[in-house]
């Protein structure tokens, strides 16, 4: 009996003492081999190239079918208006048709004020696209012109992000290489190996509009848009990048 405990003791007790060896040996292998993780964010800007417009009309009539017929003529000359401005069909969207009781107010009596049918209000808004955005201005009179009650906008974008994107990519990979080098440098290590890269959110082209002009452009820029008429509308320049997450490994 006593030599089996014994026995037993010495078993469980070399356990813990074969354990101990093993984090001390893949602490040796990570610090051969250590692994760096950057992460780097690029942005870029450009001045945009197509605009965005909601264009609304509104008829009031007394009854609701007269509203109606009263709008819908106004919207077949606002669109006619569009077609003449040079914006094709595929860049016209229907956004929402109306219609609403109208309200008259009378004056208050003893504190109450009663309100009565005056009539119906229709109302119907065309979202459009234009490439022309030295020509903004000159639209927007057209729309007016044309019986547009409500304009809203512009919204600025650019139409392809996906060159820029793809430039603010490379140099993103550059920078995070040149950053990772520089820490293998500094701990003794002659290169890195890139092993996985994660791109996270990047913006959309019509998620930031700047109007300023102390932004500095993108290396060779397109040339910027003709100054709009009257000077009323700057699109200022659009900001389009990427985030990445870059993991690399230390070599001798």
């Amino acid at each position: 009996m006593l030599r089996s405990l014994a026995f037993a003791c010495l078993t469980v007790i070399s356990v813990p003492v074969a354990a101990q060896n093993v984090p001390a040996a893949t602490l040796d292998q990570l610090a051969a081999t250590p692994v760096v993780t950057v992460h780097i964010a690029e942005q870029l800007r450009k001045p945009p190239d197509e605009a965005t417009l909601r264009v609304g009309t509104e008829s009031h009539a007394n009854t609701a079918t007269a509203a109606l017929a009263a709008n819908n003529e106004k919207t077949a000359k606002l669109l006619a208006a569009i077609k003449g401005a040079g914006i094709g069909s595929k860049d016209v969207q229907t956004q929402g048709v109306s219609l609403s009781a109208d309200y008259a107010y009378d004056p208050p009596v003893n504190g109450r004020q009663n309100r009565r049918l005056a009539g119906y209000i229709a109302r119907n808004s065309v979202q459009i696209k234009t490439r022309q955005i030295e020509q903004l201005t000159k639209l927007m009179d057209a729309l007016t012109a044309a019986g547009a009650t409500e304009i809203y906008g512009p919204e600025f974008s650019i139409a392809d992000p996906a060159p820029l994107r793809a430039e603010a990519r490379r140099r993103a990979m550059a920078r995070g290489e040149a950053e990772a080098s520089e820490y293998a440098r500094n701990a003794g290590f002659a290169r890195v190996q890139l092993l996985s890269v994660e791109e996270g959110v990047s913006y959309h082209a019509s998620d930031i509009v700047l109007t300023g002009n102390s932004i500095p452009p993108v290396a060779a820029p397109p040339p910027p848009p003709p100054a709009p008429e009257r000077g009323s509308i700057e699109p200022g320049q659009i900001e389009t990048g990427v985030s990445l997450t870059l993991q690399y490994r230390m070599q001798r």
